[in-house]
Formats: C-alpha cells, structure tokens, sequence
C-alpha cells in the first residue's frame, strides 16, 4: 500500500512539472504586476552571498620595529696585575659590588720584591763606590801626567847639550806617555762607573714600580661584573684577567635586526626595552653597525639603557623601536590585495563589489593606513580574494567584532 501511495505522489509532481513547463500553471499565482518585479532581482538575491565587511575609519598609526638581543656592558674594563707571577695575598673587592677609581681590588705578596730591593741598594752603594774611585784614580794620573810631562821637557835641552845620556832620555820619554795612557784609562773607568750606576738605578726604578703594583686598583669607577682571582692563585697577565668591571655601570642592549627593517632605525630613536625579571626600560639607538652579517642577514644596533641595578649582563632584551607615526584611514590587513603594478580594495556600495585602487601608508596592529582611494565610512571587503568580481551582488555584514576602531 505504501509503495502505491509514493509512486502516485511521483505521477502527480511529474504532471505538475509538465505543465508548469508548458505556462498552463504558475507557481507564484496570478498578479503580473508582482512577477515583472520579483523575477531577475528575487532570484539573484536569493543566490547573493553574505560578505563581512569592515568600515573606514580614521586611526592612529604607530610603526614599530622590534629587535632581540643580550645585555652588555658599554664599556668592559679588564683589570689585569702589572706584575705576574705573584701569589694573590688579598682580595678587597666581589663581584656585584660598586667600585670607586683608584680603590684597592687586591694586594699580591711583595716579598720577593722587597728582597730585590735590598739587594738593588746594595748594588747601588758598589757603583756609587766605583765612580769615587775612578774619579781618585783619575785626579793620580792627572798628577802622575804633569809630573812626567816636567821630566821630559827638562830632559831635552839636557840631551841637546850632550849632559844626558839617551837611555835616560827615552826612560823619560816614555814614563809620560804611560802617563798619559793610565790618564785615559782612569776616565774610561769613571764612565764604566757611571754606566753601572745607571743600569743599577734602572733596575731600581723597575723593581719600585712593580712593588708599588702589588696593589691592584680600580682604573675607573662602574661596578664589578665578575671576579676570576682567587686568595693563593698566581696572579696572570691580560689573558686572564682579574676582575671585568662595567664602565660606570652602563649597560646597553646588543640587538639583532633584519636587513630589510635596518634603514628605518636611526640614532637618538627612542626604545622601549622589556627584559626578564626586570621593569620596562626606556633606551636610546646608539650605534647602528654598518655590517650585515651575510649569513643570518642581521645588523646590530646598540640601545643605551644606562645605569641601572635592576639589569644584569647577559640577561635576554625585546626592545620595540617606533620609527613612524601618523593619523590616517585605517583597514584591515587582509582587506588589501597587493600586485606587482598596484594595490587595491574591494569596496561594497549599493550591494556591488567594486574594485578600487589605493596608495597605502604605515601598517600597525593589523591595519594599514589608505592615503588616497578611500573615504571615511565606505565599506570594504574584511577578506578580500579572486572569489569577488566587479559587479557581483553580495550581502554585505557589518559585525561589531569587524568594526574598524582607533588604534591606540
């Protein structure tokens, strides 16, 4: 019986069918007026699409540029013992802790210097002893000269007048020329002195200095960031220092950038730095290096934050450079179709998607500033695509959630 009943239902869909085809019945009754206005329009807008929209609206923008990066002292200064090999006796100064210029750091076992000390004053009387001496021997030879000098000027009329004899001429004759030979020989001895003296007092100008550097001082003022020296170890040369101490405590973010973003930051900009366990910090671009690592395809940039006990060296730095800011028409991302040629938006106006070109501005917070093609109020596809053509005929929605609002 059921099988009757829904073959006799199909007989009666395909007879009505039949003859609506052949305009013997309508479905839409008999009121022409009212078919002549539903028939295009009605159909189309059944099939319409519903489009989210946004509307244009004025917004401030703000552009940013964030770059990433480690804390860094401005200046590192590396305070190494003028004198090595010396045990580290006593240390003065820790790690973290302030430091003034000229404060003691740490004191080495001066021993061994003291002792070279001593023996340099020894050294010192020895040559001061020998430069008297050779002065005595030269004011001797200088009388030994003189006296042989008389002799021989006697001896020649004596030799001329036949009153002496040869041999004791030339005895004379040489007696003043060693005379005069142990002359130059005395001076050389005084200047041989002298050169000793001299070397001695070098020694001692050395051995005083390097005793006077047993204490280790603060060459300027900032604060101790770490602290290598251990009471009892040898005390090495620059290549392991002592202590590092942070310039007048002046810290600085090292930050990465890409290529693409590094023409926008100039110095003096402001920088909002937020960094691990510490408050947000107010910095300053610094020094913009003029190398892109041809690797990674970053620059870096100094930020200045100062002095600031709340920063630690090493920690990890987001700081957010603004580098433009203006007030314009604002719409969303997506909204914007970009071309090798042009940009353009697709704007809704009595229902139809029309396809507007646009010269766009600075993009933040997921909306980009439209300088020319666009007015306050139009509406304008929130996701534009190649779905929409010029012409079509949508529904367009306007949800609050799509409403465009003022960045802040």
């Amino acid at each position: 019986m059921r099988g009757k009943l829904v073959f006799a239902t199909v007989g009666i869909i395909g007879v009505v069918a039949g003859l609506y085809a052949m305009g013997m019945i309508k479905l839409n009754g008999g009121n022409g007026g009212a078919d002549k206005k539903s028939e295009l329009p009605l159909s189309k807008q059944a099939a319409a699409p519903t489009i989210t929209v946004s509307k244009v609206k004025a917004a401030q923008f703000n552009e940013t540029v964030v770059v990433t990066g480690t804390l860094v002292p401005r200046q590192e200064v590396l305070v190494a013992p003028e004198v090595e090999g010396l045990r580290v006796m006593e240390l003065s100064a820790d790690e973290g802790d302030r430091v003034r210029k000229g404060q003691l750091l740490a004191r080495l076992v001066s021993e061994s210097l003291d002792a070279q000390l001593a023996q340099n004053d020894a050294n010192l009387a020895r040559s001061s002893a020998a430069i008297a001496q050779s002065r005595s021997s030269i004011l001797q030879s200088e009388a030994r000269v003189i006296e042989a000098r008389n002799a021989f000027e006697r001896a020649k009329p004596l030799k001329q007048s036949g009153y002496l004899s040869g041999s004791v001429y030339d005895q004379r004759e040489a007696a003043a020329t060693t005379a005069e030979a142990q002359l130059v020989s005395a001076r050389d001895g005084l200047k041989l002195a002298e050169a000793e003296r001299g070397q001695v007092e070098a020694a001692r100008r050395e051995l005083v200095w390097k005793r006077g550097n047993t204490e280790v001082k603060a060459p300027t003022d900032g604060i101790v960031s770490r602290r290598n020296a251990r009471i009892g170890g040898i005390a090495a040369g620059a290549a392991d220092p002592m202590f590092r101490i942070v310039a007048q405590g002046e810290i600085e973010l090292e930050a990465e950038i890409p290529e693409m973003q590094i023409a926008k930051i100039k110095e003096g900009q402001t920088v909002r730095v937020a960094v691990a366990g510490a408050e947000e910090v107010i910095g300053n671009v610094r020094l913009i290096s003029p190398e892109i690592d041809r690797t990674t395809r970053l620059g870096k940039v100094r930020i200045f934050l100062g002095d600031n006990v709340a920063l630690r060296v090493g920690a990890f730095g987001r700081g957010t450079i603004e580098t433009a800011t203006s007030r314009g028409l604002a719409v969303p991302v997506p909204s914007v179709v970009y071309s090798p040629d042009t940009t353009t938006v697709q704007v809704v106006a009595n229902d139809k998607v029309e396809t507007r070109r646009i010269k766009t501005g600075l993009a933040a917070d997921g909306l980009v500033e439209v300088r020319e093609g666009l007015a306050e109020g139009d509406l304008v596809v929130t996701r534009a695509g190649t779905f929409l053509r010029n012409g079509d005929v949508v529904r367009p929605v306007l949800p609050d959630t799509n409403i465009v609002t003022e960045v802040k």
